[in-house]
């Protein structure tokens, strides 16, 4: 039953039933509101198939809240928003004093139409074949989803419908104006909602900027690199670790001589001796994953001291870690690939750019994409327009995926109602640290885009890089813990 309430206190348009009911959220303490919203899958087709796209509302502790809300757009592509939620409490609970906060889940995501893989043994350095076989079998079962009529509808997922999907749940709310946080891939999706709903953004913090035009499957190779030369070049500015590394560089050219290699190990999970082969690929997924993280790249060097000389349980815990993160940040790889081959395949230049074993994502997603179906991608998308309200970009200086070479252009884009803060010794993801989320939430209240853009953010610069793990007593390898 749905509760008629006014609209937010301050928005310009009429009056609108509140479309939301009380509800749980798993992981939060406090009651929240949970909606959906009626959306054709095909807005070109009409009568045809509809999805429901769900949304939960934090709402904000004041009598007086602003009418502005804040809305979340989650990474991946893939992540649910909604299942994040109690993760991302703490980066917006200052900001819940004065306003709402709306988690969305993207068509394809979370509870909207999800086009989640169905669960499956995952290997611990899996092989490209397994990959692939394994991608058909989902691709199989998404194509019995209900929700999807004809293999062509799983093109239908694309950032352009799904933040058409976003500015209905914002009218459905009753705001005028809404704020725009977006991480990783939801800094794509905040700027393609920016260009076709500009007017009714307040604010826009992108975390991580993946612009549209990123080619992701391409510049994943080089943005590593870079992120994997400076992790090398840090274990030599620090003493211990140049002590206890002191071929760091060699090794690292070495283990490439000694893969694919079938290795026996206690699996990290389990403890169990498990025989795994270990190929090029497994460990540029396993070093790759990790440099996401600087606390986790700490431990590189000595994962990779070890390989090198034949013992690979360090890399087989990175790659367990990577592949076993919370529930909360499991991606619906239907999603994922609906975004990826409709906006990022199409630019992938014919070969590979950049050398083995980095050739390898674009090898994975030109077999994924080659018949997956494609959505339609408007002519403009991968157009950025100036900007009219005051926008924040934040990057990692280490991060290995959006460092801040794509924040720089698309802060230019933007013109000059965007500021682009690097937090130099951080990783993918800035917002989780406590700083940043001062600078958020001071951004986000500002009463003015000057005041926004004036906002003091020289914390970003005492953020300290973790110092390189050595461990202290050499184990036994092969043994299970």
């Amino acid at each position: 039953m749905l509760l008629a309430l006014p609209a937010l206190s301050g928005a310009s348009e009429a009056p609108v039933a509140d479309p939301t009911v009380a509800c749980r959220v798993a992981g939060l303490k406090t009651e929240a509101r949970c909606g959906h919203i009626a959306r054709a899958l095909n807005p070109a087709r009409a009568g045809g198939a509809q999805i429901n796209v769900h949304f939960v509302v934090l709402r904000s502790v004041s009598r007086n809240r602003k009418p502005d809300p804040v809305f979340l757009l989650a990474g991946g592509p893939g992540q649910s928003a909604i299942n994040l939620a109690s993760a991302v409490f703490p980066l917006f609970e200052r900001l819940l004093l004065q306003r709402d906060l709306v988690l969305v889940d993207q068509r394809g995501t979370g509870q909207s139409a999800p086009l989640m893989c169905p669960n499956a043994p995952v290997a611990l350095f899996p092989s490209a074949n397994a990959q692939a076989q394994e991608l058909a079998r989902c691709r199989a079962a998404l194509e019995r989803l209900p929700y999807i009529a004809a293999p062509a509808d799983l093109g239908l997922f694309t950032t352009t419908l799904a933040m058409q999907d976003l500015d209905a749940v914002r009218q459905a709310l009753g705001a005028e104006q809404i704020n725009l946080v977006g991480a990783s891939y939801g800094t794509r999706a905040a700027l393609e909602y920016m260009r076709q709903f500009g007017a009714h953004v307040r604010r826009s913090v992108l975390d991580g900027v993946a612009p549209p035009d990123m080619v992701l499957p391409t510049t994943i190779g080089p943005d590593s690199q870079a992120a994997l030369d400076a992790l090398w070049a840090s274990c030599t500015a620090q003493s211990h670790c140049q002590k206890a590394f002191p071929t760091l560089s060699a090794d690292w050219q070495a283990l490439w001589k000694i893969v694919p290699k079938a290795v026996t190990l206690a699996h990290p999970m389990t403890g169990q001796a498990t025989t795994v082969r270990v190929t090029p690929e497994a460990v540029m997924g396993a070093v790759g994953g990790a440099l996401y993280t600087p606390a986790l790249a700490a431990t590189l060097p000595q994962a990779v001291h070890d390989a090198a000389r034949g013992h690979f349980e360090g890399l087989a815990g990175l790659a367990s870690a990577v592949q076993h993160g919370a529930p909360s940040m499991r991606l619906a790889m239907g999603m994922h690939l609906g975004v990826v081959c409709a906006e990022d395949y199409p630019l992938m230049p014919a070969v590979a750019t950049v050398s083995a074993p980095h050739t390898d994502s674009q090898a994975h997603y030109r077999a994924a994409c080659r018949d997956w179906p494609q959505g339609a991608v408007p002519a403009d998308f991968y157009q950025i327009p100036a900007t009219q309200h005051a926008s924040l970009l934040l990057s990692g200086g280490l991060d290995p995926v959006t460092p801040p070479r794509h924040a720089q252009r698309v802060q230019q884009a933007l013109g000059p109602l965007a500021r682009h803060v690097v937090v130099p010794q951080a990783g993918h993801g800035v917002l989780s640290h406590a700083c940043m989320r001062k600078v958020l939430t001071a951004f986000i209240q500002a009463s003015d885009n000057d005041k926004a853009l004036a906002i003091d953010a020289s914390c970003a610069q005492s953020i300290p890089r973790p110092l390189a793990f050595v461990r202290p007593v050499e184990p036994t390898f092969g043994s299970a813990p």
